[in-house]
Protein backbone atom coordinates (compact mmCIF):
# COMPACT_ATOMS: atom_id res chain seq x y z
CA UNK A 1 0.00 0.00 0.00
CA UNK A 2 1.16 3.55 -0.77
CA UNK A 3 -0.01 6.92 0.56
CA UNK A 4 -0.24 9.92 -1.74
CA UNK A 5 -0.14 13.09 0.37
CA UNK A 6 -1.20 16.51 -0.94
CA UNK A 7 -1.63 19.98 0.52
CA UNK A 8 -4.68 21.78 -0.91
CA UNK A 9 -6.47 25.12 -0.31
CA UNK A 10 -10.02 24.91 1.01
CA UNK A 11 -11.70 25.69 -2.32
CA UNK A 12 -9.89 22.80 -4.09
CA UNK A 13 -10.49 20.05 -1.55
CA UNK A 14 -13.80 18.72 -2.88
CA UNK A 15 -12.63 18.58 -6.52
CA UNK A 16 -9.33 16.90 -5.60
CA UNK A 17 -11.08 14.35 -3.37
CA UNK A 18 -13.60 13.49 -6.09
CA UNK A 19 -10.80 13.17 -8.67
CA UNK A 20 -8.78 10.84 -6.42
CA UNK A 21 -11.85 8.69 -5.93
CA UNK A 22 -12.32 8.53 -9.72
CA UNK A 23 -8.63 7.56 -10.08
CA UNK A 24 -9.27 4.41 -8.01
CA UNK A 25 -7.86 5.54 -4.68
CA UNK A 26 -8.78 2.95 -2.06
CA UNK A 27 -9.55 5.71 0.44
CA UNK A 28 -9.29 9.49 0.73
CA UNK A 29 -9.00 11.38 4.02
CA UNK A 30 -8.87 15.13 4.72
CA UNK A 31 -7.23 16.73 7.77
CA UNK A 32 -6.26 20.20 8.92
CA UNK A 33 -2.79 20.89 7.51
CA UNK A 34 -2.14 23.13 10.51
CA UNK A 35 -3.34 20.69 13.17
CA UNK A 36 -1.42 20.89 16.49
CA UNK A 37 -0.05 24.34 15.61
CA UNK A 38 -1.12 27.87 16.52
CA UNK A 39 -2.90 28.08 13.14
CA UNK A 40 -5.15 25.06 13.86
CA UNK A 41 -8.83 25.74 13.11
CA UNK A 42 -11.81 24.20 14.91
CA UNK A 43 -14.63 23.29 12.52
CA UNK A 44 -17.11 21.76 14.92
CA UNK A 45 -19.55 23.79 16.96
CA UNK A 46 -22.02 22.77 19.64
CA UNK A 47 -24.43 19.87 18.97
CA UNK A 48 -27.36 21.13 16.92
CA UNK A 49 -25.49 24.25 15.79
CA UNK A 50 -23.98 24.80 12.32
CA UNK A 51 -20.23 24.40 11.89
CA UNK A 52 -18.30 27.70 12.02
CA UNK A 53 -17.04 27.12 8.44
CA UNK A 54 -17.01 24.42 5.76
CA UNK A 55 -13.30 23.59 5.67
CA UNK A 56 -9.77 24.43 6.75
CA UNK A 57 -7.72 27.10 5.00
CA UNK A 58 -5.16 24.41 4.14
CA UNK A 59 -5.98 20.72 4.09
CA UNK A 60 -3.79 17.65 4.07
CA UNK A 61 -5.34 15.09 1.70
CA UNK A 62 -4.13 11.51 2.01
CA UNK A 63 -5.11 8.97 -0.65
CA UNK A 64 -4.33 5.26 -0.39
CA UNK A 65 -3.28 3.29 -3.50
CA UNK A 66 -2.49 -0.38 -3.92
CA UNK A 67 0.67 0.30 -5.98
CA UNK A 68 3.15 3.20 -6.20
CA UNK A 69 2.53 3.42 -9.95
CA UNK A 70 -1.13 4.23 -9.30
CA UNK A 71 -0.22 7.08 -6.94
CA UNK A 72 2.36 8.48 -9.37
CA UNK A 73 -0.09 8.36 -12.28
CA UNK A 74 -2.74 10.10 -10.17
CA UNK A 75 -0.35 12.99 -9.43
CA UNK A 76 0.50 13.40 -13.14
CA UNK A 77 -3.18 13.55 -14.11
CA UNK A 78 -4.13 15.90 -11.28
CA UNK A 79 -1.31 18.31 -12.17
CA UNK A 80 -2.91 18.83 -15.60
CA UNK A 81 -6.22 19.99 -14.11
CA UNK A 82 -7.20 23.61 -13.51
CA UNK A 83 -8.43 22.77 -10.01
CA UNK A 84 -4.93 21.61 -8.99
CA UNK A 85 -3.82 25.27 -8.83
CA UNK A 86 -2.48 26.05 -5.37
CA UNK A 87 -2.08 22.37 -4.47
CA UNK A 88 1.25 20.80 -3.60
CA UNK A 89 2.55 17.24 -3.60
CA UNK A 90 3.98 16.45 -0.17
CA UNK A 91 5.08 12.95 -0.99
CA UNK A 92 4.35 9.34 -1.82
CA UNK A 93 5.32 6.86 0.84
CA UNK A 94 4.99 3.15 1.45
CA UNK A 95 2.54 2.19 4.17
CA UNK A 96 4.10 -0.54 6.26
CA UNK A 97 1.86 -3.47 7.25
CA UNK A 98 0.15 -2.92 10.61
CA UNK A 99 -1.64 -5.15 13.05
CA UNK A 100 -4.77 -2.99 13.05
CA UNK A 101 -6.52 -5.15 15.65
CA UNK A 102 -3.69 -4.61 18.14
CA UNK A 103 -3.46 -0.90 17.32
CA UNK A 104 -7.19 -0.47 17.94
CA UNK A 105 -7.09 -2.46 21.16
CA UNK A 106 -4.16 -0.37 22.41
CA UNK A 107 -6.47 2.67 22.47
CA UNK A 108 -8.61 1.10 25.20
CA UNK A 109 -7.02 0.53 28.59
CA UNK A 110 -8.63 -0.46 31.91
CA UNK A 111 -10.41 2.51 33.53
CA UNK A 112 -10.79 2.88 37.29
CA UNK A 113 -14.15 4.32 38.35
CA UNK A 114 -13.39 3.94 42.04
CA UNK A 115 -10.28 2.28 43.52
CA UNK A 116 -12.00 -1.13 43.42
CA UNK A 117 -14.45 -0.69 40.50
CA UNK A 118 -12.94 -0.97 37.01
CA UNK A 119 -14.01 -1.05 33.35
CA UNK A 120 -11.79 -3.57 31.59
CA UNK A 121 -11.66 -4.36 27.84
CA UNK A 122 -12.14 -8.07 27.19
CA UNK A 123 -8.55 -8.52 25.95
CA UNK A 124 -6.99 -7.14 29.16
CA UNK A 125 -6.30 -8.95 32.41
CA UNK A 126 -8.29 -7.74 35.40
CA UNK A 127 -6.29 -5.39 37.64
CA UNK A 128 -5.64 -6.84 41.08
CA UNK A 129 -7.50 -3.95 42.70
CA UNK A 130 -10.71 -4.71 40.79
CA UNK A 131 -13.23 -6.15 43.24
CA UNK A 132 -16.08 -5.16 40.89
CA UNK A 133 -15.55 -4.97 37.13
CA UNK A 134 -17.35 -4.53 33.84
CA UNK A 135 -15.81 -6.44 30.93
CA UNK A 136 -16.47 -4.39 27.82
CA UNK A 137 -15.81 -4.91 24.11
CA UNK A 138 -16.03 -1.42 22.55
CA UNK A 139 -18.13 -1.65 19.40
CA UNK A 140 -20.64 0.46 17.50
CA UNK A 141 -22.30 1.96 20.57
CA UNK A 142 -21.30 4.90 22.78
CA UNK A 143 -20.04 4.03 26.26
CA UNK A 144 -16.54 2.72 26.99
CA UNK A 145 -16.00 4.23 30.43
CA UNK A 146 -13.34 6.67 29.22
CA UNK A 147 -15.57 9.77 28.97
CA UNK A 148 -16.14 11.92 32.09
CA UNK A 149 -19.94 11.68 31.73
CA UNK A 150 -19.84 7.88 31.86
CA UNK A 151 -17.39 7.81 34.75
CA UNK A 152 -19.50 10.20 36.82
CA UNK A 153 -22.65 8.11 36.29
CA UNK A 154 -20.83 4.95 37.29
CA UNK A 155 -19.32 6.63 40.35
CA UNK A 156 -22.81 7.68 41.42
CA UNK A 157 -24.06 4.10 41.00
CA UNK A 158 -21.12 2.67 42.96
CA UNK A 159 -21.69 5.06 45.88
CA UNK A 160 -25.33 4.16 46.48
CA UNK A 161 -26.21 2.01 49.50
CA UNK A 162 -26.38 -1.69 48.73
CA UNK A 163 -29.82 -2.68 47.44
CA UNK A 164 -31.06 0.91 47.03
CA UNK A 165 -31.03 1.14 43.21
CA UNK A 166 -34.28 -0.80 42.90
CA UNK A 167 -35.90 -0.98 39.47
CA UNK A 168 -33.62 0.81 36.95
CA UNK A 169 -34.16 2.53 33.59
CA UNK A 170 -31.09 3.33 31.47
CA UNK A 171 -32.47 5.69 28.81
CA UNK A 172 -30.11 6.00 25.80
CA UNK A 173 -28.15 2.96 26.93
CA UNK A 174 -25.52 2.81 24.16
CA UNK A 175 -23.17 -0.06 25.03
CA UNK A 176 -25.24 -0.76 28.16
CA UNK A 177 -22.41 0.22 30.47
CA UNK A 178 -24.62 2.06 32.99
CA UNK A 179 -27.26 -0.67 33.07
CA UNK A 180 -24.53 -3.30 33.55
CA UNK A 181 -22.97 -1.17 36.28
CA UNK A 182 -26.33 -0.99 38.03
CA UNK A 183 -26.64 -4.78 37.83
CA UNK A 184 -23.16 -5.19 39.30
CA UNK A 185 -24.26 -3.10 42.28
CA UNK A 186 -27.41 -5.01 43.03
CA UNK A 187 -30.17 -3.76 40.70
CA UNK A 188 -32.50 -6.64 39.79
CA UNK A 189 -35.07 -5.29 37.32
CA UNK A 190 -33.34 -3.25 34.59
CA UNK A 191 -34.66 -1.79 31.34
CA UNK A 192 -31.99 -0.49 28.93
CA UNK A 193 -33.41 1.38 25.93
CA UNK A 194 -31.98 3.21 22.91
CA UNK A 195 -33.28 4.56 19.60
CA UNK A 196 -30.36 2.82 17.81
CA UNK A 197 -30.91 -0.88 17.07
CA UNK A 198 -27.11 -1.43 16.93
CA UNK A 199 -26.82 -0.04 20.45
CA UNK A 200 -29.52 -2.43 21.66
CA UNK A 201 -27.60 -5.37 20.17
CA UNK A 202 -24.33 -4.14 21.69
CA UNK A 203 -26.01 -3.78 25.07
CA UNK A 204 -27.38 -7.32 24.93
CA UNK A 205 -23.97 -8.78 24.00
CA UNK A 206 -22.16 -6.84 26.72
CA UNK A 207 -24.74 -7.92 29.30
CA UNK A 208 -24.21 -11.55 28.33
CA UNK A 209 -20.43 -11.13 28.54
CA UNK A 210 -20.82 -9.77 32.07
CA UNK A 211 -23.33 -12.44 33.08
CA UNK A 212 -25.97 -9.93 34.16
CA UNK A 213 -29.69 -9.89 33.47
CA UNK A 214 -31.35 -6.89 31.82
CA UNK A 215 -33.97 -6.18 29.18
CA UNK A 216 -32.61 -4.20 26.21
CA UNK A 217 -34.90 -2.69 23.59
CA UNK A 218 -36.25 0.41 21.89
CA UNK A 219 -37.59 3.33 23.98
CA UNK A 220 -41.20 2.12 23.95
CA UNK A 221 -40.05 -0.75 26.17
CA UNK A 222 -39.74 1.66 29.10
CA UNK A 223 -42.94 1.45 31.13
CA UNK A 224 -44.16 2.51 34.52
CA UNK A 225 -41.99 4.02 37.21
CA UNK A 226 -38.48 3.25 38.42
CA UNK A 227 -36.46 3.78 41.57
CA UNK A 228 -33.47 4.89 39.45
CA UNK A 229 -33.61 6.60 36.04
CA UNK A 230 -30.26 7.10 34.27
CA UNK A 231 -29.78 9.15 31.09
CA UNK A 232 -26.32 9.99 29.73
CA UNK A 233 -27.17 11.74 26.45
CA UNK A 234 -26.69 15.47 25.68
CA UNK A 235 -28.25 18.62 27.10
CA UNK A 236 -30.63 19.37 24.21
CA UNK A 237 -32.38 15.95 24.12
CA UNK A 238 -32.37 15.86 27.93
CA UNK A 239 -34.37 19.10 27.95
CA UNK A 240 -36.84 17.74 25.39
CA UNK A 241 -37.21 14.51 27.37
CA UNK A 242 -37.77 16.26 30.72
CA UNK A 243 -41.46 15.35 31.17
CA UNK A 244 -40.96 11.78 29.96
CA UNK A 245 -37.93 11.02 32.14
CA UNK A 246 -39.37 12.75 35.20
CA UNK A 247 -42.61 10.80 34.91
CA UNK A 248 -40.65 7.54 35.05
CA UNK A 249 -39.25 8.40 38.52
CA UNK A 250 -41.27 6.85 41.33
CA UNK A 251 -41.86 8.40 44.75
CA UNK A 252 -38.54 8.45 46.59
CA UNK A 253 -36.70 7.58 43.36
CA UNK A 254 -33.66 9.20 41.77
CA UNK A 255 -33.09 10.85 38.38
CA UNK A 256 -29.45 10.90 37.19
CA UNK A 257 -28.55 12.97 34.12
CA UNK A 258 -25.22 13.38 32.29
CA UNK A 259 -23.90 14.68 28.99
CA UNK A 260 -24.21 18.24 30.33
CA UNK A 261 -21.57 20.95 30.09
CA UNK A 262 -21.04 23.18 33.15
CA UNK A 263 -22.41 26.23 31.31
CA UNK A 264 -25.65 24.32 30.51
CA UNK A 265 -26.50 23.69 34.17
CA UNK A 266 -29.06 26.48 34.56
CA UNK A 267 -30.85 25.46 31.33
CA UNK A 268 -31.36 21.95 32.68
CA UNK A 269 -32.50 23.17 36.09
CA UNK A 270 -35.11 25.35 34.36
CA UNK A 271 -36.27 22.56 32.03
CA UNK A 272 -36.84 20.14 34.93
CA UNK A 273 -38.16 22.68 37.46
CA UNK A 274 -41.84 21.84 36.80
CA UNK A 275 -41.12 18.19 37.59
CA UNK A 276 -38.08 17.68 39.84
CA UNK A 277 -35.45 19.83 41.63
CA UNK A 278 -32.20 19.13 39.74
CA UNK A 279 -28.85 19.91 41.30
CA UNK A 280 -25.20 19.32 40.41
CA UNK A 281 -23.89 16.17 42.09
CA UNK A 282 -20.45 15.82 40.46
CA UNK A 283 -18.19 17.51 37.89
CA UNK A 284 -15.20 16.51 35.79
CA UNK A 285 -13.31 18.18 32.93
CA UNK A 286 -16.03 20.75 32.23
CA UNK A 287 -18.92 18.24 32.42
CA UNK A 288 -21.43 17.89 35.25
CA UNK A 289 -23.63 15.15 36.67
CA UNK A 290 -27.07 16.34 37.76
CA UNK A 291 -29.44 14.46 40.05
CA UNK A 292 -32.86 14.86 41.61
CA UNK A 293 -34.95 12.85 44.06
CA UNK A 294 -38.71 12.75 44.02
CA UNK A 295 -40.29 13.26 47.39
CA UNK A 296 -42.27 10.50 49.05
CA UNK A 297 -45.99 10.62 48.29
Amino acid sequence: MFELILMCPQEQVEDISDALDALDALSVSVEDMDAHTDAEQALFGEPGMPAPKDGWNRSRITALFQERAGAEEAVKLLALQDFFTGCQLLGIQKLEPQDWVRLTQAQFQPVDITPDFWIVPTWHELPQAAKVSIRLDPGLAFGTGTHPTTRMCLRWIARQPQGSLGRVLDYGCGSGILAIGAAKFGAQDIDAVDIDADAVTSCQLNAQANQVQLKAGLPDQASGQYQTVLANILATPLKVLAPLLANHVQAGGHLVLAGILERQTEELIAAYAPYLPLQVADSEDGWVLMTAQRGMA
